[in-house]
């Protein structure tokens, strides 16, 4: 499923489109919907962790994991939408990532390999139709090898300038009590919500509230 890295404007799903066809149609709806840049909050937790293998989680047009692949890592981001994956694979072709690779999956029904991964990252990782997030976190976290890391960067809540707060943007605390991870297993070392300058449709300065997430798996 694709990721909300920088908030593009709201649409309305429609309740006849799959998941698979409302991103398709939003996909369909510019050449580009996001940024190609990494998340600058997932970089830096990232900054001082070795490369190894990765797994990006809604990687959408592949910013994260073109980012990845840069610094070292044997990154494979995973989305729902051909559309945004073929644009992710064009983009590595483009500056020569052999290290990024991109897969157009499902991931309600996507089933890891187990401690085939040193990182689950999932930036964003948000939808306005149905997504089973909870679920799949906990999932994806069984690829992680003893001593992996799962990042998750959300929204907190709304954008200072709207009030429209959906069910899926929860606090780190909560995220980290909704994942319950078994502790004998997993170690958390981040779980603070983060405030974040931006502006709004109109100009104005606002802020963005993430909510921050980083645990090992022992």
């Amino acid at each position: 499923m694709t990721a909300h890295r920088h908030a593009p404007h709201p649409s309305v799903p429609s309740e006849h489109l799959s998941s698979a066809e409302h991103w398709e149609q939003r996909y369909a709806e510019a050449d580009a919907m996001w940024s190609g840049k990494v998340n600058a909050t997932l970089a830096a937790v990232l900054a001082d962790l070795a490369p190894g293998d990765a797994i990006d989680l809604g990687c959408g047009e592949g910013g994260d994991v073109l980012w990845l692949a840069e610094q070292g890592w044997r990154a494979h981001g995973l989305d729902i939408s051909a559309t945004a994956v073929g644009r992710a694979r064009e983009e590595a072709s483009a500056r020569g990532l052999d290290g990024a690779c991109f897969e157009a999956a499902d991931l309600e029904v996507w089933q890891p390999v187990p401690d085939s991964a040193d990182l689950v990252t999932a930036s964003f990782f948000q939808s306005d139709v149905a997504l089973e997030r909870t679920d799949i976190l906990r999932r994806a976290a069984a690829a992680l090898r003893p001593g992996g890391h799962l990042v998750s960067v959300s929204h907190a809540a709304p954008p200072s300038w709207a009030d429209h707060h959906r069910a899926d943007m929860l606090g780190a605390r909560e995220e980290v009590q909704q994942l319950a991870l078994p502790g004998d297993a997993w170690e958390v070392l981040i779980a603070e919500d983060r405030p974040r300058t931006a502006l709004g449709p109109d100009g104005t300065p606002g802020e963005h509230l993430d909510a921050v997430v980083v645990v090992r798996r022992r």
